[in-house]
C-alpha cells in the first residue's frame, strides 16, 4: 500500500492535469448528457482564482516599482538589459497574437458564457476613462483588472519618491505577495477535478474542439520554435556571436527546462554554464537576476496566443481598440510574476472578465498546458541565456569563440 501511495504523492500537478485532460475528454464524448453535473466543480476553482488577482496584481506591482530605486544603481547595464527585454517581449507578444490569427484554432469550438456579453461596443476612450478608479476598494471588489493595475503603478511610483518612509508599506506588499502565492499553489489542489470537468463539458459539444485544441498546441510549439530561432537567434547574430559555441554551452539548461518544465530547476546550470561560456561574473549578477523577472519571453508569448485563441472559441469579435489595450494590459502584467504558481492562468484569469472573455476556458487551456509548457519554458529559459549574452557583447566584452 505504502509504494502505491508513494508512486501517487510522485505524479506531478503537470502529469495530474493532462490525466485529468485525457480522462474528461473521454467522459464528455463518451457520455455528454452527465457533464453538467461536475460543472460546479470548475465554478469553484474560478471563482477561487478571481479571488486571488487583486491581492497578487496590487502587491507585485507596489513592490516591483517602490523598490526600483536599486534599479537606478544598475546603470548602463540596467537599462540596456531592459531595452533588450522589452523589444524581445514585445516580439513575442505580437508573434503569439499574430500566430492565433493566422491558425484560426479557436474558431468552431463555440464555448458558452454569460461574459461575452460585456464591453464589447466600448470605444477606446471609454475604456481610457474607465481604466481610472474611483475607489481601489471598489475595483478590487469587481475584479477589475485595469483599474488595479493604473491604481497600483501610480501608488508604487509614489511609494518610490517617498523613499525611507515607504519601507512599511513595501514590506506589507512583500509579505501580501508571497501568501498569495502560497494561496495560488493551494488552489491549484483543485485544478485537476476542475480540467476534468472543463474538458468533459466541451467534449461533450462535439470532436470539433479537439480539432481545435490540436490546432492551438500545434501552432503554440510553431510561433515558439520561430521566435527562438528568428527572434533569439537572429539577435546573437546581429552581434555577430557565433552560434555553434553558444548552443554547446546552453544545451544542458535547455534540456534541464524542457524535461522538468521548470525554469527555477535550470537556474543553477544556466548561471554556471554562461560562466563557462565567458560571460563576466559581474554581468550576470546584474542581468540573470533582471532577466527572471522581466524576460519570460516565452510565457509572454503564450499569454497573446491564448487570449485571442479564447476570443475566437467564444465567438467574440476584438476591435482594433480593444486588441491594442489587451497587447498593452499584457505587457504589464506579465512582468514580475515569475514566481506566481502557474502564472500565465493568474494573468489570464485577470485579463479576461474586462474584455467579456469567457474564464471557463481556463480550464481548457489548464488541460492541454503539459503539452505546450516544456517548450515554452524551455524558450524563457534560453531567453535568459541570450540577454546577459548580448548585453556582454554589446558592452564591448570578447566572447572566446
Amino acid at each position: 500500500m505504502r509504494p502505491f501511495w508513494e508512486f501517487i504523492k510522485g505524479i506531478s500537478l503537470s502529469n495530474w492535469l493532462f490525466i485529468a485532460a485525457f480522462s474528461g475528454l473521454l467522459f464528455g464524448l463518451i457520455y455528454p448528457e452527465l457533464t453538467l453535473h461536475f460543472k460546479f466543480i470548475n465554478d469553484i476553482f474560478l471563482r477561487l482564482i478571481k479571488a486571488v488577482i487583486a491581492p497578487i496584481l496590487f502587491s507585485v506591482l507596489i513592490r516591483a516599482l517602490g523598490n526600483a530605486e536599486s534599479a537606478n544603481d544598475l546603470g548602463r547595464l540596467g537599462w540596456k538589459s531592459l531595452l533588450c527585454f522589452e523589444v524581445w517581449s514585445t516580439l513575442a507578444l505580437l508573434i503569439g497574437w499574430f500566430t492565433s490569427l493566422l491558425f484560426k484554432s479557436g474558431i468552431g469550438i463555440n464555448l458558452d458564457s454569460q461574459e461575452s456579453v460585456n464591453q464589447t461596443s466600448m470605444t477606446l476612450n471609454d475604456l481610457l476613462v474607465n481604466a481610472f478608479p474611483t475607489s481601489i476598494i471598489d475595483a478590487m471588489a469587481r475584479g477589475d483588472i485595469l483599474q488595479i493595475v493604473i491604481f497600483s503603478f501610480i501608488f508604487g511610483v509614489a511609494a518610490l519618491s517617498v523613499g525611507e518612509k515607504a519601507k512599511p508599506v513595501l514590506q506589507f506588499t512583500d509579505s501580501l505577495a508571497e501568501i498569495a502565492f502560497k494561496f495560488t499553489q493551494f488552489i491549484f489542489f483543485l485544478a485537476p477535478p476542475a480540467v476534468f470537468a472543463a474538458m468533459a463539458i466541451t467534449a461533450s459539444s462535439g470532436p470539433e474542439t479537439l480539432t481545435g485544441l490540436a490546432s492551438f498546441i500545434f501552432s503554440a510549439w510553431i510561433a515558439q520554435l520561430f521566435f527562438l530561432i528568428v527572434v533569439l537567434f537572429g539577435s546573437l547574430i546581429v552581434f555577430n556571436i557565433p552560434l555553434k559555441r553558444f548552443i554547446y554551452h546552453i544545451k544542458e539548461p535547455f534540456l534541464i527546462a524542457f524535461a522538468t518544465t521548470s525554469s527555477a530547476a535550470a537556474l543553477p546550470q544556466t548561471l554556471t554554464n554562461l560562466e563557462n561560456y565567458g560571460i563576466p561574473k559581474k554581468l550576470i549578477g546584474i542581468v540573470a537576476p533582471l532577466s527572471l523577472s522581466l524576460n519570460l519571453n516565452g510565457s509572454t508569448l503564450y499569454l497573446g496566443m491564448a487570449t485571442l485563441f479564447v476570443a475566437q472559441a467564444a465567438n467574440i469579435p476584438l476591435s482594433f481598440d480593444q486588441q491594442i489595450l489587451i497587447l498593452l494590459i499584457l505587457k504589464v502584467t506579465s512582468k514580475g510574476v515569475a514566481g506566481i504558481p502557474r502564472a500565465n492562468f493568474v494573468v489570464l484569469a485577470a485579463l479576461f472578465p474586462t474584455f467579456g472573455l469567457p474564464t471557463e476556458a481556463l480550464g481548457l487551456l489548464l488541460g492541454i498546458d503539459v503539452l505546450i509548457d516544456p517548450v515554452r519554458t524551455s524558450v524563457n529559459v534560453i531567453s535568459h541565456c541570450a540577454a546577459p549574452t548580448v548585453i556582454a557583447k554589446w558592452e564591448g566584452f570578447i566572447i572566446p569563440k
